[in-house]
């Protein structure tokens, strides 16, 4: 089996190529970008660059993309031209080729503006059975891609999978409020909580998917870190979150003392795993109480692969106020 992996000069793209790699497993990467992740340099756009990678190829991981920190510098045109169009392209090639499994990197962005709720309101408890409501170009790109997927299935027999995938880049949040309030682990290790997910565990359900494909046929799947919360916990979580993860985990207190760290006053989602634990048979293992335990054992609580990828970042050029040019 060779795997070809799209957007192997990106964060996921080169984590997934270098499990695989580290596996001994056949993988070809792509990007726009030369890297040592990358064999062919080329845009997915261009539908005769895409056919041509395809020699030998029975699988598709296909991560590359604009991001949402895009939103404030490329057009609306450029997210359709690579995240839609790009797709079309590699679908189609896939289907031709007769590739046996398609794995596409969505995003729980595809949810927008269903994930924020009313002021007084609980948190929102996500699902797979969520209606997607996008609120930006980057969320309307990925959710079009999507339905590209679900038509391919149907119509050629391509058997895909789709990852919706929380946020897992070490960058600082685009959110200058948040950057301001938070030092960067201590938001990060948050927002495992509810709405973070390490690399690592998105590798494995990546790999993970594109052996279950075949079987699964097509299937949509949130990816985040497992959350200790539970529905019943949805209006407090909007209230006084602090309060319910110091109930949950009574060490964690002290643990942020010793650090100058805090907890958020307030959650507003909650990520759902269980379909894709469930049917993919995905255990991630980078969770709020891993964060604990290495807190307590003066670790990282980062994934090595993490570690070792580090920040990419999103643009060539560097901002004046942060590493994005808007808050987005």
């Amino acid at each position: 089996m060779t795997i070809l992996v799209t957007g192997s000069a990106g964060h996921l793209g080169e984590a997934i190529l270098r499990t695989l790699r580290d596996r001994g497993s056949a993988a070809r990467g792509i990007d726009l970008k030369p890297s040592p992740f990358t064999d062919a340099v080329g845009s997915i756009v261009d539908p005769n660059f895409v056919r041509g990678q395809m020699a030998g190829v029975t699988a598709v991981i296909h991560t590359a993309t604009l991001h949402k920190p895009h939103v404030a510098t490329h057009t609306r045109q450029d997210f359709v031209d690579t995240n839609v169009t790009g797709t079309l392209n590699l679908l189609e090639a896939s289907a031709s080729a007769g590739v046996t499994s398609f794995v596409f990197t969505s995003t729980t962005s595809a949810f927008g503006s269903q994930l924020r709720p009313g002021a007084g309101q609980a948190a929102v408890w996500v699902t797979e059975d969520l209606p997607p409501i996008p609120k930006n170009i980057y969320g309307t790109t990925k959710l079009m891609a999507e339905t590209l997927c679900e038509l391919f299935f149907r119509e050629r027999g391509l058997p895909v999978v789709v990852l919706r995938t929380s946020r897992f880049f070490p960058e600082d949040d685009d959110d200058p409020a948040m950057r301001s309030a938070y030092g960067l682990e201590n938001a990060q290790a948050n927002e495992l909580l509810y709405r973070r997910l390490d690399i690592a565990d998105a590798v494995s359900a990546h790999l993970l998917a594109v052996e279950r494909a075949p079987r699964i046929g097509f299937g949509c799947y949130i990816i985040s870190a497992t959350s200790p919360f539970e529905a019943r916990h949805l209006e407090a979580l909007a209230r006084d979150a602090a309060g319910v993860v110091r109930e949950l985990y009574p060490e964690c207190a002290q643990l942020y003392a010793a650090r100058g760290w805090r907890l958020f006053r307030e959650i507003d989602r909650v990520y759902v795993n269980e379909r894709a634990r469930r049917e993919l048979g995905w255990r991630p293992e980078f969770d709020f109480a891993h964060a604990l335990r290495a807190l307590r054992d003066g670790c990282d609580f980062r994934s090595v692969l993490a570690r070792e990828i580090g920040a990419k970042g999103y643009h060539d050029t560097v901002f004046d106020d942060g590493p994005y040019p808007v808050a987005s």
